[in-house]
């Protein structure tokens, strides 16, 4: 039986990742849009979402999955209880869309800024997906995390 005083450290280290990950992710498309309407910022503000995506979000959501199944073995919590077994699902349908989908409409969206203008059809396409992501991605961020604090069923 753990001690209860790193149990409770290790589920203190996975909500501070939660908030990191979660919070970098939900202001990535506040930034871009703020920079889209003076858009000498606009590439900037693209390398600087990627940067904080590498570095910052996605290592935060790889240590997050870890203090998760850690908190869930250790806490004698199945991987199979509804509610742990619907997040981690949707955590893999995230994952899914983020290195497959997202990375490329990324880098396409930033190919076309800088081969053009974010006037052009390439740009508005490529940001018209990103949105669509964005809101999928941040909704199944979402529900996750109501399922990790609520524990509905």
């Amino acid at each position: 039986m753990p001690v209860p005083e790193a149990l409770a450290a290790l589920r203190l280290l996975h909500v501070v990742l939660a908030i990191v990950a979660v919070g970098a992710n939900l202001t990535f498309p506040l930034w871009i849009r703020l920079a889209e309407r003076d858009v000498a910022h606009l590439r900037f503000t693209l390398l600087g979402i990627r940067w904080l995506d590498r570095y910052v979000a996605i290592p935060a959501y790889g240590l997050l999955a870890l203090t998760g199944l850690a908190l869930a073995v250790l806490g004698a919590v199945p991987l199979t209880t509804a509610w742990l077994a619907v997040s981690i699902a949707l955590y893999a349908g995230v994952a899914v869309l983020g290195f497959g989908v997202y990375r490329r409409v990324s880098r396409a969206r930033l190919a076309a800024l800088e081969s053009g203008s974010p006037g052009d059809l390439a740009y508005r396409r490529a940001r018209q997906q990103a949105r669509a992501l964005d809101g999928m991605v941040i909704a199944a961020v979402l529900v996750i995390l109501a399922l990790m604090v609520l524990k509905p069923f």
